[in-house]
């Protein structure tokens, strides 16, 4: 039973980067995507607009019957349209296109999923602790390598983080849809990685400055990055271990987005706890997360599969609404968001 001091409700909000599912759904058609992209056949015909089959396969360097069986793959895939000799994106994938960053992201995490999902799966369903151990996908996220900033370290943290980074440009959009930032000044993103979400809430609250807090070479990653985007200056990093550092305090609201999931039931509370004696009086706590896998999927997405695969991770809003209530919140609120799985958006204030 819902308590009467949490709220549930539905966003309602059609999120238009969502128009990339359709090209995504099928492994094969998804991972020739994958490789046009990857040959610069989709930024080529793009910019052209429209190509004959041999301009095309001198400009890949592709044998005819390779550039034939992936026109053939995009053409299934409704990539491309094709009119006798003529080649061209199809009007739907250029509504698409802009997203590209988000389509190859999906991708990508779907390619390094596959193996695991391919190799390992009968151990993911009898016995979690011995996929953990052999899963290549779980070694591709190596936290413990974010310490020490030795190149082969940086490297391999910058392949996950580009992921990471361009799911959350457009997953932050529908949390900025759901919250209104605008009466806050400081906001402290807890496990914030590159500051993608907190560069996304500074380019539509012009009076917000944020500080992400994770770890050295992931923080220095993101520095990097920031220095890049004109919003950037403000935000700042803290490097530390959520659960080994203290939190920095002088904030009015604390941020939890896409990051809870990552820890036991146990530790994440730990972690909310934290971030609660950090928090100013009268301040707010957000969490961003997905809701439990919705296994009745009569068909599941290749694009989706990472979430498939994290499915033990992913929980109901009431394991953090709970214990919320018992450390003192109030005002605690669920938003349900409906994006290629459902998001809860959760709030709460801290007593005056």
């Amino acid at each position: 039973m819902q308590n009467s001091d949490q709220a549930l409700s539905e966003s309602g909000i059609m999120f238009d980067h969502m128009r990339v599912g359709p090209f995504l759904e099928n492994m094969v058609h998804a991972r020739a995507l994958g490789s046009a992209f990857e040959l610069g056949f989709v930024d080529y015909l793009n910019h052209r607009c429209e190509c004959v089959f041999s301009e095309i396969k001198d400009q890949l360097e592709c044998d005819e019957a390779g550039l034939e069986l992936l026109l053939s793959l995009l053409q299934a895939n409704q990539v491309i349209v094709r009119h006798g000799e003529k080649i061209r994106l199809s009007p739907e994938f250029v509504k698409a296109l802009p997203y590209s960053d988000f389509m190859r992201a999906k991708i990508e995490f779907s390619n390094l999923v596959m193996r695991d999902f391919g190799d390992l799966f009968t151990l993911l369903i009898k016995s979690p602790e011995q996929f953990f151990q052999h899963s290549r996908i779980i070694d591709f996220f190596g936290y413990n390598l974010c310490y020490d900033a030795i190149p082969d370290n940086v490297a391999r943290t910058k392949q996950w983080m580009s992921i990471t980074t361009s799911l959350t440009r457009y997953e932050s959009l529908a949390c900025l849809a759901c919250y209104d930032f605008s009466g806050h000044d400081k906001m402290l993103d807890i496990g914030g990685n590159s500051g993608e979400f907190s560069l996304q809430v500074c380019r539509q609250n012009p009076q917000i400055k944020t500080t992400v807090f994770d770890l050295p070479v992931v923080c220095d990653i993101g520095r990097e990055y920031m220095d890049t985007q004109t919003e950037g200056n403000r935000v700042s990093f803290i490097k530390g271990s959520a659960f080994n550092d203290p939190l920095p305090d002088g904030f009015d609201l604390i941020s939890f987005k896409s990051m809870l999931h990552d820890w036991p039931e146990d530790l994440a509370i730990q972690l909310m706890e934290k971030a609660g004696q950090a928090l100013e009086p009268g301040g707010q706590l957000l969490i961003f997360e997905r809701a439990p896998v919705d296994t009745s999927k009569v068909e599941w997405p290749y694009g989706d599969l990472p979430f498939l695969l994290f499915f033990r991770s992913f929980r109901k809003p009431e394991v953090y609404t709970e214990p919320l209530r018992n450390m003192g919140f109030k005002d605690i609120t669920i938003q349900k968001v409906d994006l290629e799985m459902t998001f809860f958006l959760i709030t709460a204030t801290k007593e005056q």
